[in-house]
C-alpha cells in the first residue's frame, strides 16, 4: 500500500512539474509570436534553434527568453504599455478568434518580423486554424491520468463566458465516463452546467488573471447520467499557459470508496492486512488487525519477539516452524493457531507469502491474519451435539434391540397357523422397523383347562421400551386370568386397573384389546372388547362387522364398564380380529379403511383365501410396515347345533 500511494505521489509531482515547465515554454512562445509576428510552428522552431544554439534545454531558452523580455521592457521608457500592450496580445480572444493571427505590435530590440500568410478560408479545420494546439496535443497525449487543455472563450469586453476543451490526455475520465478524444471540442458549461458561480470557476478565472496556479479544495459534484444523481469528490489544478488553462483533476471518491470497500470487507471477514519491511524493520498492520489481536494502535504493531508470550506454549512448536518456513525458507504458509488477548483466547490463522532478494535472503512480507474464533466455536459446538446424537442414537439402537428381541421371545413367529377346540386359527404377524420405534401390537391364543379356546388381540398406544414393557404385562395378566376362568369383563376391569396404576400421570399408558372365548361343545364364542375395532364375520360370502359391546380403552377412565356380546360361530365362519395397522392409511377415514377391509376380503374365494395375500391387497409392505400389523382369522371345523 505505501507503494503505491508513494509511486502516485512521485507519479503527481511528475505531471506539476512537467505542467509548469510547458506553461513557461508555452509563454516564451507567445512572447515570440507576437514580437515576430509569426505562427506558434514558426515560434517554437524559432526558440528550439535558439536553444540547440546556445547548447541549453528548450526549458532554460523559454525562461531566458522571458528574462530578456523583462529585462527590455525595464530599459524601455515605454515598459508600462509595452508590458500591457504584449498581455493584452497573449490573453486577448480576439487573437485566438482571427484565426491564430497576432496583432501587430512594436518589436523589441533585435527581433525582426516574419509576414505572415493571409488566411483565405473562413472556416478552415481546426488543426490548421490553431497550429499552436498541435504541440499541446503531442504533449498532452504523453501524460497519465487526467489533464485538459483549455481555452477561454470571451464576450464583450472581453469577459471569459465559457472555456473549450482544445486537448485532453488520454487517461482522461470525466464524472460521466467520457474519455480523452470525447471530451475534445466540448465546452465546460455545456458539460457541466452547474460549475458556473461555484469556487471551481472563479478558480479559473483567477488563474488566467493573476498568471498562478490555482489549486482547489476537494469539492463535491453531482451530474444526472441516464436520469441517475452521481456524486463524486474531485480536486481540481489549473495552471496558466499562454492564454489557456492546463487543467489537471484527481478523483479521490474513487480512492475513498476502494478503501471503504477494503474495510467493510475486512470487518466482516473478521481479517486484516499486515507487511514487514525486514530491511527497514518496519511492520505495517491494517486497523482490523489491532480489533483481532485487541491491540492498542497507540501500542503500534506486535514484533516477532513479543508474539511468543501471547501464544498457549501448547501452539508454539508449530507456529515457530511456519515462521521458519515462512522468514528462513521464503515459502508461503497457510497456519492456525490462538493467541492470548484481553478478551480472551482467539483462533486466528495467518495466510502470508515472503518477497526475496537475488540472493535469496527475505525482504519483505506480506499476509493477512483472520480470527476464527467464531467458526471455531460453531464448530466444536457442532462435533459436541454431533457426539450427543450419536450417543443418544446408539442408546436407541440397543433399546431398540432389546426390545425387538423381547417381543421376538414374546411373540415368536411373524406368520402360524394354530388348531385349538375344533376351531382353525391363522396368524400374521409384521412388526414395525421405521427408525428405532417398536411398537406394542400383541396377540395370543391357548386352550384353556376346560377345553375352550381363549383368543386376545391387543395394541398398546406409543413405540419403544415402555410398550413393549406394557404388552407383556397385559399379554401375561390376561391369560393367567383367563386360565382361572375369570370372566372376560373381570379381566378386562382389571388390565384398566393395571394400567391406571403402573406408571405417573406424565407417563400415562393406554391400550386397546378385543379377546374372545370359544366353546366346542355348543359352538359358542363370547366377545368383548376395550375401545378395540369391531371384529369382521364372513358367512356364506357375506361380511359383516358385528356390533360392539360397551367397552372404552385400558387406562383411560376408572369408571371403566365392559360387557360382552355372543355368537353361534358355524361351520365355513370366518372371523378376522386385527389392529389398526392393517386398514389405517395416512389422511384416510376410518370408514374408508374399514371399507377397503370388506373389499379385500370377499374379492377372493375362501377356498384360496390367504391371509398373508390378504395383508399385501390392504397396501401393507413387506419389509417396512408403517405400523405393527396383526391380524387373526379364526375358522370354525363343525357346525353349530
Amino acid at each position: 500500500m505505501a507503494k503505491v500511494v508513494a509511486r502516485l505521489n512521485a507519479e503527481l509531482t511528475l505531471v506539476k512539474d512537467t505542467v509548469a515547465t510547458a506553461a513557461v515554454i508555452e509563454q516564451a512562445k507567445g512572447v515570440l509570436m507576437v514580437t515576430h509576428r509569426s505562427s506558434a510552428e514558426r515560434a517554437g522552431e524559432e526558440l528550439a534553434e535558439r536553444a540547440r544554439a546556445g547548447r541549453r534545454s528548450l526549458a532554460e531558452e523559454a525562461r531566458l527568453t522571458l528574462a530578456r523580455l523583462s529585462s527590455a521592457l525595464e530599459d524601455d521608457p515605454d515598459s508600462n504599455r509595452r508590458t500591457e500592450r504584449v498581455g493584452a496580445d497573449l490573453f486577448s480572444s480576439a487573437r485566438y478568434r482571427n484565426g491564430g493571427s497576432p496583432p501587430t505590435a512594436p518589436l523589441l530590440e533585435g527581433d525582426h518580423a516574419e509576414p505572415l500568410p493571409r488566411r483565405t478560408r473562413r472556416h478552415p479545420p481546426l488543426h490548421r486554424r490553431r497550429p499552436q494546439l498541435q504541440m499541446a496535443h503531442e504533449f498532452l497525449a504523453a501524460l497519465s491520468g487526467s489533464v485538459t487543455l483549455l481555452t477561454p472563450i470571451r464576450g464583450r469586453g472581453g469577459i471569459v463566458e465559457d472555456y473549450r476543451i482544445d486537448a485532453a490526455s488520454p487517461e482522461a475520465v470525466d464524472v460521466a465516463g467520457r474519455t480523452g478524444k470525447e471530451l475534445v471540442g466540448l465546452r465546460v458549461l455545456e458539460a457541466y452546467p452547474t460549475v458556473l458561480g461555484t469556487e471551481l470557476w472563479d478558480g479559473y478565472r483567477s488563474a488566467l488573471e493573476t498568471g498562478t496556479v490555482w489549486t482547489g479544495a476537494p469539492f463535491e459534484y453531482e451530474e444526472i447520467v441516464a436520469g441517475i444523481p452521481r456524486l463524486s469528490r474531485f480536486r481540481i489544478r489549473a495552471a496558466p499557459s499562454g492564454g489557456r488553462l492546463v487543467v489537471s483533476w484527481e478523483r479521490l471518491d474513487a480512492g475513498e470508496r476502494e478503501q471503504h470497500r477494503n474495510t467493510v470487507m475486512q470487518r466482516l471477514g473478521n481479517l486484516g492486512w499486515a507487511d514487514w519491511d525486514l530491511v527497514t524493520d518496519t511492520i505495517t498492520w491494517s486497523e482490523q488487525v489491532y480489533t483481532i489481536f485487541g491491540r492498542d494502535p497507540g501500542e503500534g504493531p506486535m514484533t516477532l519477539e513479543e508474539l511468543p508470550r501471547h501464544v498457549p506454549a501448547e501452539d508454539l512448536p508449530a507456529l515457530g516452524a511456519n515462521v521458519q518456513r515462512l522468514l528462513g525458507d521464503g515459502r508461503p504458509i497457510d497456519h492456525a493457531f490462538r493467541i492470548r488477548t484481553p478478551a480472551g483466547v482467539r483462533h486466528l490463522r495467518i495466510v502470508a507469502e515472503a518477497e526475496r532478494d537475488a540472493e535469496g535472503n527475505t525482504v519483505e512480507v506480506h499476509g493477512f491474519f483472520q480470527d476464527t474464533t467464531a467458526s471455531r466455536n460453531i464448530e466444536h459446538e457442532l462435533l459436541e451435539r454431533q457426539l450427543a446424537a450419536a450417543t443418544q442414537r446408539s442408546q436407541l439402537h440397543a433399546e431398540r434391540d432389546l426390545a425387538a428381541r423381547l417381543r421376538h421371545a414374546l411373540l415368536p413367529l411373524p406368520r402360524q397357523s394354530l388348531d385349538v377346540a375344533d376351531v382353525h386359527i391363522d396368524v400374521v404377524y409384521q412388526p414395525a422397523h421405521q427408525g428405532l420405534n417398536v411398537g406394542g401390537d400383541w396377540y395370543s391364543a391357548i386352550e384353556l383347562p376346560d377345553g375352550s379356546l381363549f383368543v386376545v388381540v391387543g395394541d398398546v398406544a406409543g413405540h419403544g421400551m415402555d410398550s413393549v414393557g406394557t404388552m407383556a404385562q397385559l399379554r401375561f395378566t390376561a391369560k393367567g386370568m383367563a386360565v382361572t376362568g375369570t370372566p372376560l369383563t373381570g379381566i378386562l376391569s382389571r388390565l384398566n386397573f393395571l394400567l391406571l396404576h403402573s406408571g405417573d400421570s406424565l407417563t400415562a399408558t393406554t391400550a386397546t384389546v378385543i379377546m374372545a372365548r370359544y366353546r366346542p361343545g355348543t359352538g359358542t364364542l363370547t366377545w368383548a372388547r376395550a375401545g378395540h375395532l369391531p371384529p369382521l364375520l364372513v358367512r356364506e360370502g357375506r361380511p359383516r362387522y358385528l356390533n360392539p359391546p360397551e367397552g372404552v380403552l385400558l387406562g383411560a377412565t376408572h369408571d371403566a364398564r365392559y360387557t360382552e356380546a355372543t355368537l353361534a360361530l358355524g361351520e365355513s365362519d370366518e372371523l378376522f380380529l386385527y389392529t389398526d395397522g392393517l386398514i389405517e392409511q395416512p389422511g384416510e377415514d376410518l370408514d374408508e379403511s374399514l371399507n377397503r377391509l370388506v373389499t379385500a376380503v370377499t374379492a377372493a374365494p375362501a377356498s384360496r383365501r390367504d391371509l398373508g395375500d390378504l395383508v399385501t391387497a390392504l397396501g401393507v409392505p413387506d419389509d417396512e410396515p408403517r405400523d405393527d400389523v396383526c391380524v387373526l382369522r379364526i375358522t370354525a371345523r363343525r357346525s353349530s347345533e
